[in-house]
């Protein structure tokens, strides 16, 4: 009989960490429910009693462990009916160190708030029977397009320094509304910082720490076709820029408004595509280049990635 650790790994998932604060409690259980006051004490008790909480020895706790500020907990998150996200995944290249996705559109890359395994990070681990995935970058949730994933932890930082110090070519493409008064090549230069609104940012006054090259693809009708070059990688940095200039992102549920119900209209995806990635590979010294299959199309989803 399979082991709760080895279920949980099959279905692609991989523990969440939390080091314990110092606090009043007197169990694991109880201290668990202040941190997570969202979930259950019943729901965490039984997580306990199927080994879903560990410390970091991998060694099951049960639900009356004694609490102890700075013990690190490994624990699996679940989602009670979680509902499939109706687009699907391409892998476009694949060797032992490397591999390379295009990701639909509403489908997270890792697992996070009401998504777990309707992840493309858990998705991937299934689909591969492979624990040791790890995105090199993200996507948020609506975007669509490549997102690059580390296999080996061995040569796994190799890949993330390429980030790090910003020797990546990102090209994204989006439609948006014309921008007939402009002259392009265009740069958008700005100062973003978090809003209020924690899943949102916006621009303010002050140093610049974000900046976009804006070129035209395609200016026929009152909707464009943009490629976007980011300079810089800040939270929702392209479409925070678009809808500055007064050219919002086609089904953006964000900017400049929030819109809840776009947010999950599935016939309505996000006009924004990560449509290729270069780098010089560290492993290799050779260069490459990959680029998106799917399609933008502002009537419909996109084209490769409905099923």
């Amino acid at each position: 009989m399979s082991s709760p650790l080895t279920v949980q790994a099959t279905r692609g998932l991989r523990p969440s960490t939390l080091v314990l604060p110092a606090g009043p409690w007197l169990t694991l259980l109880e201290g668990l429910v202040a941190r997570f006051p969202a979930i259950s004490a019943a729901t965490w008790a039984e997580r306990c009693a199927r080994g879903l909480v560990l410390d970091a020895d991998q060694r099951p706790l049960p639900a009356d462990h004694p609490y102890q500020a700075g013990l690190r907990l490994h624990y699996y998150r679940e989602v009670a009916d979680e509902a499939e996200i109706p687009f699907r995944e391409q892998i476009l290249y694949q060797d032992e160190h490397l591999l390379v996705v295009d990701k639909p559109p509403f489908l997270p890359v890792i697992p996070s708030g009401r998504f777990v395994e309707q992840t493309l990070l858990a998705r991937l681990g299934r689909q591969l029977d492979c624990t040791t995935l790890q995105p090199l970058h993200r996507l948020d949730r609506h975007t669509s397009g490549l997102v690059l994933f580390s296999r080996q932890p061995a040569s796994r930082g190799a890949y993330q320094n390429l980030f790090r110090d910003q020797q990546i070519d990102k090209v994204y493409e989006a439609l948006a509304p014309a921008l007939p008064a402009h002259t392009f090549p265009l740069w958008r230069r700005s100062r973003i910082v978090r809003d209020d609104q924690f899943f949102r940012s916006r621009e303010t006054t002050g140093e610049c720490n974000a900046e976009t090259r804006i070129e035209v693809l395609d200016a026929q009708g009152p909707i464009w076709r943009y490629a976007l070059y980011p300079l810089t990688g800040k939270k929702h940095q392209l479409r925070l820029h678009l809808a500055a200039l007064g050219a919002p992102i086609v089904n953006d549920a964000l900017y400049p408004t929030v819109d809840d119900r776009l947010a999950e209209d599935y016939q309505r995806p996000l006009q924004l595509l990560a449509r290729q990635i270069g780098f010089v590979d560290p492993l290799s010294g050779q260069p490459r280049r990959f680029t998106s299959q799917l399609v933008l199309n502002d009537a419909t989803p996109c084209s490769r990635s409905h099923r």
